[in-house]
């Protein structure tokens, strides 16, 4: 084959042959300056000079020390060119001072001829000189210097010969020293011999004319080796065949290289053969001839063969030739590869593009056509790269070095992208690791085929340990990147190594200075995952196995590290790389073309289609998944059966993908209305609970989520935690339950579980351990309970901020259930020892991390009972005593033991104060008990294990089951029987004893030190308020633990108070809570209207449950007094008035809430009154002005708040149904007068009794505050007759009203009543006159608009002439002061008169008057300080014995103003306690004072007064409606005096709302017969002492046709004033007629 020779070499002018090859200069002028210029560079050249003394004193010294500077020069060979340029200038110098004429040339040669023989190349140096100087002198125009210099070189010719001089010095020179004849002559002969030598072509003898020198060095080269030949022989021999034959020497090496192709195996021979050739040719010839080679084949159709490449390689390796110089030579060029790299990567992105398209069916053959063309011209074959070809061959024999210097010149992973690359890059690393894989990584059992090392020595180190693996190893793996994929073997071997390593970078036993050199390597290890092994896996052919082997390392790895290595690959990776972006596209289209295709139907073949998806490129998959589940809810069912194909890795890397969606921030959180949660978030929270049940999925990263969510102050993403525990753990949380599923949720574990949830909880133990663990192993047990305590009030106060009040309910609640359902999983999950190790003692969680009591108490209640029943274990095993008595005795001592440390813990919660009323023991005792420790839900247990008959019943009636399932059902239904049953009994026994204790503990638990009013108030606002909106199983705990200590007959403790307190006014406490805290209030106040109804269902019940107990006494005696007294028990009557009383307040509250209009009011009273529906209202009338109500909402509410208008619509359906189960209200409770001796009416204990229901009244000096129309009310349905004095508790003396009593009695109280009321009254206008109304006073607003009517009906002429007046005029005080005075003149008298008649009990009372007027101060304070609380704080009930002091009576009135002023709000809470029973109330004065006196006299006496007072008030009536008309015309401007029309115009112009607002709804019955029951009832207050008695009459007769007439009124609701004016004569003269009846 013909090869051309390389380029001829460039000429080099005056270098002779001989030269050739050396280090002499071809040039040596510039570096011998001239001495004049003295341009010495380095010390060497300035100790060269010739000092002048050397010259001057030639033969004497300086002969001697020249010859001593040559040698010296000479011997130093250190600096090579420094020692031979020094030389240079020492002779230059000689042979200058010559030429000057200051040294003989003889004495010159003669010194020159002894330095010659220092150094071989001694007289070159010396040509050099001359020719310098030659040409020096030459140029100089004085003569006798070129003499010198001719005569020094003719001296000189025995040193130097002729030869060298010749090439050396000028044509010229030569011929003036006779060394040539004739310098023209020369210069002609050595032009011709130059042009021979360069410029004509030499005949070598060339292969194809004379072959047999070539033959022969084939032959020699072709040899068999294998004997004793060596390189240096063959060598020679060609050195032989290149003389003998004339060879081309470049012809000869392009052989040597053609054979070394064809025999690559014989490495050792070539290359030293190659080396060795290469001494005698130039350094870049052996370059330029493999360039020739290279190029020979860059044709478009040539294809370089990888023999040449191997070669090119190895004489690489070996250092024979210079990447640099070869890499030119290759094709193509480096700016074309780039090129080539762009080009890919915009074709990918061009595919994507296409993938996400949406194509219509018409274009899309178009589309594939097209594509199809393109791929044909694709599939041209692309030009050779030798570049790659070359980089190949080097990764083969291991030269990595050379290897990298390439990859680095291009494009990241282009190099790797060719699979050929790829693959002899990863054979590399097999090589490099085998001994350490060989040590460490292999698995046990595996044999493995172990992989010889390279033979050659050039090669990369292998590694024996992993400090050795980042040397190369890491290295070449990172220029591997994703094409690891090509070897799934070295792929998993890497792994291996990488698990290996952890094992020892987790174990502790190394040194600091390992530990540091381990960190780095760690690092290492990461990166390699994330740089190659991630991606790899994503270019491999789903291999379940890689994913499986790579896992078995990435379980090593902490979460954080692993999530962060899973974002890189999801969000970096894939853009890093072309073929990733294809690959990603693909799979968003194949996942597309699945989750469409995904049904509940096909779950399975999806399921695997989804698995095979997944185990290359899990992370783009999920995230599209979960883009779908966030839009589709439907398909969480689906997507998650259908995830079972999944490997351990894509769960986890599912998990990530979770907690990426979740936190995605360009995610809204609510929805567009900003009320609701946004639906995706709800989706994914449903997805998580049934991922992470199903699947074993670590929980740890998920769960620090919500943990951090927290701390940010955000709860949305409780959402999840709710999901997951209700999921894994199967404990629910829902305000629907039924009281079926609250009862079973009191029992035990078992019966939580069967009966407690609506989703049957199956198979949760595996489920709920993982839960456990994982909260464990992170520890954020308690922290997650803290935070959502902590968060609880958070999200009021600081993320509730800009958000709709409805969605902070919402987030409220959601904050709540998850803290309740995750402290349930804790209590029932963890072990004592765990709960105990993470729970702090009370004081701590309450005062350090600031949780809320409730809460507090929640997570330390599990705590308690664990340690008190391991307690009573120990015990029990110490001492075997079986006895019952033992028992109970033993476990008294473990909750003594346990309670004691937490009884002095809860000290520091409250102010000390609260500790005079309640003890820490009661307090922590209710804290501390729940549900299952009270009462064992027996109904509960026979209900399901009836279920389990039932179903044992089914499982033998069934034919189609085999046998052996038969069997194994039958025996798990009878375990869970089993199981039940035990429970039951374990159940049973528990509660006895916690009984026992409480028994044993009662008396100490309230201590009244203040009042037992005080000490109701501290236990309600304690303990049953927060309670009970806690969770719906503590609502019916707190109504439970109400009885349970009126059953243990507590001392001190008032059961009437206590639940008067709670029926009371409930409008507060409903328009502040969340919604499922207003269902929990309604549980609550259901299961205590199921207790007081069952009292209130039979006599025999009360008498039973009620009858003697001291919850019930009315007389509230000086604490530790037990009151067995018979006449101080509330007998079964009065205590059915009571209850009907209850019953008024609640629907007067419902109504009042859902009159406000506000969102809040309206939707809790509606599920509070929906919860307690099974016991309220049972008042027909009641039921009907609810029902009249609630329509309105109806009707109001469709098309503004829908959900509203859902709830009043379900509500209203369900009153209806309860219609039939009503009762009229004579039916509810007698209305006639009760037995005389029913009640017991001193009072005597301060403000203590707030509750009592008989003649005693909650905060009765509030009464006169209540309109004239509700007391009318409350009087004619709660009792019969009413007494007058009804003013007696308030400190005014108590006149005992039997005919006996002369009228001036009468008179005197009369007086009293006016006076009060005109006190009150100004109270009442400064009032009234304050601009901006207290919710109170709105709530309450028809009461004072009523009043006027009252007060004005109640005075006397005098009374009205004050009215007239401004209300602040002096004349008013004036005048008050002196009808103050009167009165108290005339009470000193009645206390003479009436002083005998005292009972003796009174008399003691007496001794204690200080005592009471200090309590009543207190009370006095606190309501002041409490004014618009939402409870009334306390009653200040006065003791009825008359005071001998009038300035005591001048307090007392004081006292009264201020009550009425400082809370109106209790008007409403308060008013008719007292007017329930005054009547009797003042019968038992009778059987005070006059017990001689019979009843039918005083009946006689009653008749008689009821005639006089029927004329009376006749007469009183025209004048009445006289004065009231002049007074409307004249006053219409002052606010107590306006008549309830004009009220009711002002208010709605004023758009004041309020109960008010609807005048004709003024109280819950809407009754239009108030005005007339007002004149009547005014009339008859006017008329002296027989007033008293025939309004008895009149009330009597009123409330017997009361209920019947009111359906009737209603229609007439919207009348004039005038109409109903007119109306009251005639039915006024039907009263009296009905009254004689009566009578």
């Amino acid at each position: 084959m013909e090869r051309r020779a390389p380029s001829p070499r460039v000429p080099r002018a005056r270098v002779p042959s001989c030269l050739a090859g050396r280090s002499v200069p071809s040039d040596p002028g510039p570096s011998l300056p001239h001495p004049g210029s003295r341009r010495h560079t380095g010390k060497m050249a300035a100790a060269a000079a010739l000092p002048a003394e050397w010259i001057k004193n030639w033969e004497k010294a300086g002969k001697s020390e020249f010859l001593q500077l040559c040698r010296t020069l000479s011997e130093n060979k250190s600096h090579d060119n420094m020692g031979f340029r020094d030389i240079q200038q020492a002779l230059y110098e000689l042979a200058y001072h010559v030429v000057r004429g200051n040294l003989k040339h003889d004495q010159a040669s003669n010194v020159l001829g002894d330095v010659i023989e220092f150094r071989e190349d001694m007289p070159s140096i010396l040509a050099d000189v001359f020719c310098i100087l030659d040409i020096e002198t030459s140029c100089l125009e004085e003569k006798s210097k070129r003499d010198h210099f001719t005569q020094l070189v003719l001296a000189c010719l025995y040193l130097v010969s002729d030869t060298v001089l010749k090439e050396r010095l000028d044509p010229e020179t030569l011929e003036s020293l006779g060394l040539i004849k004739q310098s023209q002559q020369f210069n002609q002969k050595s032009v011709k011999i130059k042009t021979k030598l360069f410029y004509k072509q030499q005949k070598f003898n060339l292969l194809r004319e004379e072959n047999e020198g070539y033959a022969k060095l084939i032959a020699e080269l072709g040899q068999d080796l294998s004997g004793n030949i060596t390189s240096d022989l063959i060598l020679e021999n060609i050195k032989s065949l290149i003389g003998c034959f004339n060879l081309d020497p470049n012809r000869v090496l392009d052989i040597i290289l053609e054979v070394y192709e064809c025999r690559p195996e014989y490495d050792d021979f070539f290359v030293p053969l190659i080396e060795s050739y290469m001494y005698m040719c130039e350094p870049q010839t052996l370059c330029h001839i493999l360039g020739f080679k290279f190029k020979f084949y860059q044709d478009p159709s040539g294809e370089t063969p990888s023999s040449l490449y191997r070669v090119a390689a190895v004489l690489l390796q070996h250092n024979l030739i210079d990447l640099e110089d070869l890499y030119v030579h290759l094709l193509p060029g480096d700016n074309a590869i780039i090129e080539e790299h762009k080009r890919e990567i915009v074709e990918a992105k061009q595919i994507v593009r296409k993938l996400t398209m949406v194509v219509l069916s018409s274009e899309k053959t178009e589309e594939k056509e097209k594509e199809k063309e393109k791929e044909e011209e694709k599939t041209e074959k692309p030009p050779d790269n030798q570049k790659l070809g070359l980089l190949e061959a080097l990764l083969k024999i291991g030269d990595w070095q050379h290897a990298q210097s390439i990859m680095d010149q291009m494009p990241p992973f282009y190099a790797t992208s060719h699979k050929p690359i790829a693959v002899a890059l990863c054979q590399l690393v097999h090589v490099t690791i085998e001994p350490l894989y060989r040590r460490v990584g292999v698995p046990k059992g595996a044999k493995g085929s172990p992989i010889p090392s390279l033979p050659n020595k050039r090669a990369p180190k292998q590694a024996d340990s992993f400090e050795d693996l980042r040397k190369e190893v890491f290295n070449m793996l990172c220029y591997l990147g994703p094409h690891l994929s090509h070897d799934p073997i070295l792929f998993a071997k890497v792994v291996r190594l990488g698990k290996a390593f952890m094992k020892e970078f987790q174990s502790d036993g190394s040194k600091q200075e390992d530990k540091e050199k381990m960190e780095i390597l760690f690092s290492c290890l990461l990166s390699i995952t994330d740089q190659v092994l991630l991606p790899s896996l994503s270019l491999m052919d789903c291999n379940a196995c890689m994913s499986e082997e790579l896992w078995g390392m990435f379980k090593t790895f902490p979460y954080q590290y692993r999530y962060r290595l899973y974002g890189q690959w999801k969000n970096e990776t894939y853009n890093s790389h072309p073929l990733l972006v294809k690959v990603k596209a693909q799979t968003i289209d194949r996942a597309k073309y699945i989750m469409k295709r995904l049904t509940k139907e096909n779950v399975k073949p999806s399921g695997r289609q989804i698995g095979k998806l997944s185990h290359s490129n899990p992370t783009i998959l999920f995230d599209y998944i979960l883009s779908q589940i966030q839009k589709y809810d439907n398909l969480i069912t689906p997507v998650v059966d259908s995830l079972k194909y999944l490997t351990s890795l894509n769960y986890d890397v599912l998990a990530y993908c979770i907690i990426e969606a979740l936190a995605n921030p360009e995610k809204e959180r609510m929805k567009h209305d900003d009320t609701t949660i946004s639906s995706w978030l709800q989706s994914l929270a449903s997805f998580c609970g049934a991922v992470f049940r199903k699947y074993p999925i670590e929980l740890a990263g998920l769960l620090q989520y919500v943990a951090n969510q927290l701390k940010a102050g955000k709860s949305f993403d409780l959402l999840i935690l709710k999901e997951v525990v209700q999921k894994m753990a199967g404990i629910e949380i829902t305000e629907e339950m039924t009281m079926e599923q609250l009862e079973a949720m009191t029992g035990g574990e078992q019966l939580k579980a069967e009966g407690g949830y609506f989703g049957q909880i199956r198979n949760t133990k595996k489920s709920s351990q993982r839960l456990k663990d994982a909260l464990l192993d992170h520890d954020l047990a308690l922290p997650l309970c803290l935070l959502m305590a902590q968060q609880r009030n958070g999200v009021i106060f600081q993320e509730g901020g800009e958000k709709h009040l409805k969605l902070v309910g919402k987030l409220y609640d959601q904050c709540h259930d998850t803290l309740v359902q995750f402290g349930g999983f804790l209590a029932s999950n963890l072990s004592t020892e765990d709960y105990i190790k993470r729970v702090p003692s009370i004081d701590v969680l309450c005062n350090e991390f600031h949780t809320p009591h409730d809460a507090a108490f929640f997570l330390s209640r599990p705590m308690y009972a664990h340690h008190i029943s391991s307690k009573y274990d120990e015990l029990k095993k110490a001492e075997k005593g079986n006895k019952q008595q033992h028992k109970v005795h033993k476990y008294i001592t473990s909750c003594e033991l346990v309670m004691a440390p937490v009884h002095d813990a809860v000290i520091s919660l409250h102010l000390p104060k609260v500790w005079d009323d309640i003890s820490p023991q009661f307090y922590a005792t209710f804290w501390s008990l729940t549900m299952y420790d009270l009462a064992v839900p027996h109904s509960s247990y026979d209900r399901e294990v009836n279920k389990l008959k039932v179903q044992m019943k089914a499982i033998d009636d069934n034919q189609e089951m085999p046998p052996n399932k038969k069997k194994k059902e039958k025996e798990r239904c009878t375990a869970l029987q089993d199981k039940l049953l035990e429970e039951e009994k374990k159940q049973l026994e528990h509660v006895q004893r916690v009984l026992q204790r409480l028994k044993l503990e009662k008396d100490n638990w309230l201590l009244a030190k203040s009042t037992k009013n005080e000490t109701i108030t501290k236990f309600l606002q304690l303990c049953i308020f927060p309670r009970c909106i806690f969770s719906a199983i503590d609502a019916v705990y707190c109504a439970h633990f109400v009885e349970l200590v009126h059953q243990q007959k507590t001392p001190n403790f008032s059961t009437l108070l206590c639940y008067d307190r709670v029926f009371s006014d409930i409008i507060y406490t409903v328009a502040s809570c969340t919604e499922n805290e207003a269902s929990r209030y309604g549980r609550f106040l259901c299961c205590m209207l199921e207790t007081v109804t069952r009292w209130h269902s039979d006599r025999v019940i009360y008498e039973k449950e009620c009858g003697n107990y001291p919850g019930f006494l009315t007389i509230l005696r000086a604490t530790g007094f037990d009151g067995g007294n018979k006449a101080d028990q509330l007998d079964y009557e009065n205590f059915r008035h009571v209850v009907h009383k209850w019953h008024y307040k609640l629907t007067k509250a419902s109504v009042h809430c859902l009159e406000t209009g506000e969102y809040t009011h309206i939707r809790n009273i509606l599920i509070v009154l929906t919860k307690i529906l099974p016991w309220y209202p049972k008042v027909l009338n009641l039921g009907q002005a609810l029902e009249r109500r609630v329509h309105k909402i109806c009707q109001e509410e469709k098309e503004k708040r829908p959900d509203l208008y859902a709830l009043a619509m379900g509500y209203s359906g369900q009153l209806k149904s309860r219609k039939p189960y009503m009762v009229p209200e004579n039916e509810f409770h007698h209305k006639d007068p009760p037995a005389r001796n029913a009640v017991a009416a001193t009072v005597q204990n301060g403000p203590g009794g707030a509750g009592m229901p008989t003649s005693l009244s909650i905060n009765t000096a509030k009464l006169e505050e209540s309109t004239a129309e509700e007391t009318d009310k409350l009087k004619e349905k709660s009792q019969g007759a009413v007494k007058v004095i009804n003013k007696a508790v308030n400190a005014t003396p108590k006149v005992t009203t039997s005919n006996g009593n002369s009228a001036s009695n009468s008179k005197i109280i009369k007086e009293k009543d006016d006076k009060e009321k005109g006190g009150k009254e100004k109270d009442k206008e400064k009032k009234e006159k304050t601009p901006a109304a207290t919710p109170e006073t709105k709530a309450l607003g028809k009461d004072g608009k009523d009043k006027p009517k009252e007060e004005r009906a109640n005075k006397d002429d005098k009374a009205r002439e004050i009215k007239e007046k401004t209300p602040k005029s002096d004349k008013e005080k004036e005048k008050a002061k002196k009808e103050e005075k009167a009165s108290k003149e005339e009470k000193t008298k009645t206390v003479v008169t009436n002083i005998d008649s005292k009972s003796a009990a009174e008399k003691e009372r007496e001794k204690e008057p200080s005592r009471e007027r200090d309590i009543a101060k207190d009370m006095k304070s606190k309501e002041n300080a409490k004014g618009g609380e939402k409870m009334p704080v306390a009653g200040s009930l006065k003791s009825p014995v008359p005071r001998s002091e009038t300035s005591e009576s001048e307090r007392e009135q004081k006292r009264r103003k201020v009550d009425t002023h400082s809370s109106p709000s209790h008007s409403s809470t308060v008013k008719d306690n007292l007017s329930e029973l005054k009547d009797s109330s003042a019968k038992h004065y009778i059987n005070h004072t006059t017990p001689t006196l019979s009843k039918s006299k005083e009946r006689e006496v009653d008749k008689k007064d009821l005639d006089k007072s029927r004329e009376r008030s006749r007469e009183r009536e025209k004048k009445d409606e006289k004065d009231r008309k002049d007074r409307k015309r004249d006053h219409s401007n002052s606010d107590r005096e306006v008549p309830q029309d004009s009220t009711k115009r002002r208010k709605e112009e004023n758009g004041t709302t309020g109960s008010s607002k609807h005048s004709k709804s003024e109280s819950p019955s809407d009754s239009p017969r108030s005005n007339e029951k007002e004149k009547e009832k005014n009339k008859s207050k006017s008329s002296g002492k027989e007033k008293g008695d025939s309004i008895k009459a009149e009330k009597m007769e009123k409330s017997s046709s009361g209920s019947k007439k009111e359906s009737r009124h209603d229609k007439d609701k919207t009348e004039k004033k005038e109409k109903r004016d007119s109306t009251g004569g005639k039915e006024e003269k039907k009263h009296h007629k009905s009254s004689d009846k009566h009578r």
